[in-house]
């Protein structure tokens, strides 16, 4: 478990720009129990994390279309939370940083570290903004 001052800054780049944090099992059931699009943000201190997966979180939101809510997980400091999550993104291993894009709780759009890890925060952009398209 890393020390809460070191990911602060790392869990604020998402808060900033309306991530919700969730940090129990609960939390993450509450929250893909809702209706609608919901974008699930495994956050890690890894540097593809830093360069690419926050960056390109952030600038999918400029789009005509974006999820319903927005909610971050933070791997290595909320496992309860983090575990939630990831299965509900099962088939696809554990992995982090990860994006998964879910509608009425289902799973609809995945992003898994290898297509994070040495992509450009663009193109990470424009993937999570053509499930939009087509999913919210």
């Amino acid at each position: 478990m890393y020390p809460e001052e070191i990911v602060k800054p790392m869990r604020e780049e998402l808060v900033a720009v309306g991530f919700q944090e969730l940090y129990t099992a609960k939390e993450v059931e509450d929250a893909l129990a809702k209706e609608g699009t919901t974008l699930v943000v495994v956050n890690s201190v890894c540097g593809c994390a830093a360069r690419n997966a926050r960056p390109g979180a952030r600038m999918s939101l400029d789009n005509g279309k974006t999820p319903d809510q927005i909610v971050t997980v933070f791997a290595g400091v909320d496992k309860d939370a983090v575990d939630a999550a990831r299965e509900k993104m099962f088939p696809f291993p554990p992995s982090s940083p990860s994006m998964a894009l879910f509608k009425n709780g289902e799973l609809v759009h995945m992003l898994e570290r290898h297509h994070i890890e040495g992509h450009p925060a663009e193109t990470i952009s424009e993937n999570l903004k053509e499930a939009y398209n087509e999913h919210c």
